[in-house]
């Protein structure tokens, strides 16, 4: 009987050392790691870079409230790790900054997944799927490459239709006109500072809807990408978590409500959810 209780003492000891040992490497992770899911929680709230002016994905509605998909999202990821979300606004050429500098846990502004960009950050599994497009005046529409060229193109910095023009400028002959933002890109359209922009198909045909003198002309360019969450590179906690998070998100409908809810009524109705989310 006493050798038993001995065992026993040892045992919860032993147990006790082991519980501790893992309390220490929490903490330690949590100051080692400001955006690891332990530094997370003890925080309390999920740091997210998002859009401020790319409706229907990141927005700020009428009434000065953060909306769109993306948004949800991520207000779904905060809720998930019982934390609040707290936004941080970006355009499409300072997400990766955003991560790197430490001011943000995770992206979720219409990142597409690129070869270059999977250098420097760490992109979670896929949650939509676009091309490059074509915008133009519905008067005088361009519907083929070949129509491009001589013309003046616009495109915002930071996205693949940025990068697919530029390596592809002398082919198609286009002049690109850059700038830092959606709001800026679509007002230089509107002013005639050029008669054709491009970027992610799925914008353009938000855009479209709502600018009827415009129509996507062209609306598959180059492979198709994929959209996804983005972690500081190397950040293999959080990014388990992502993965295993976006996986519970498809599979328990919370993506096809979301874009029932927040897409849905911004695309024609040509559109489908399986034109756009990846299952």
């Amino acid at each position: 009987m006493k050798k038993f209780k001995k065992l026993l003492l040892a045992s919860l000891a032993f147990a006790t050392l082991i519980g501790g040992v893992a309390s220490f490497r929490q903490v330690a992770q949590a100051d080692s790691n400001p955006s690891s899911v332990a530094a997370i929680k003890k925080r309390g709230t999920l740091r997210v870079a998002v859009f401020g002016d790319l409706k229907p994905y990141g927005w700020v509605d009428k009434d000065g409230k953060r909306t769109g998909f993306d948004v949800e999202i991520a207000r779904q990821f905060a809720k998930d790790l019982g934390v609040k979300p707290k936004f941080v606004q970006v355009n499409a050429n300072n997400r990766v900054d955003a991560l790197s500098s430490d001011k943000v846990d995770v992206v979720l502004a219409n990142f597409t997944v690129t070869d270059e960009r999977k250098q420097v950050v760490d992109f979670a599994k896929p949650y939509m799927k676009v091309s490059v497009g074509v915008l133009s005046k519905k008067n005088d529409k361009v519907t083929k490459t070949s129509q491009l060229k001589g013309q003046k193109l616009i495109v915002n910095k930071g996205t693949t239709a940025e990068t697919y023009f530029t390596q592809n400028a002398s082919k198609l002959g286009v002049d690109l006109l850059k700038f830092d933002s959606k709001t800026q890109q679509f007002n230089a359209l509107k002013n005639g500072r050029a008669d054709v922009l491009a970027d992610d198909n799925t914008y353009l045909y938000t855009w479209a809807k709502n600018n009827p003198d415009y129509v996507v002309g062209i609306k598959e360019l180059g492979p198709q990408s994929y959209i996804s969450p983005a972690v500081k590179k190397d950040n293999k906690d959080l990014l388990k978590w992502t993965n295993k998070e976006i996986a519970k998100l498809d599979k328990d409908g919370f993506l096809d409500q979301t874009y029932k809810s927040q897409l849905a009524p911004y695309f024609t109705k040509d559109v489908k959810a399986s034109d756009v989310l990846v299952k």
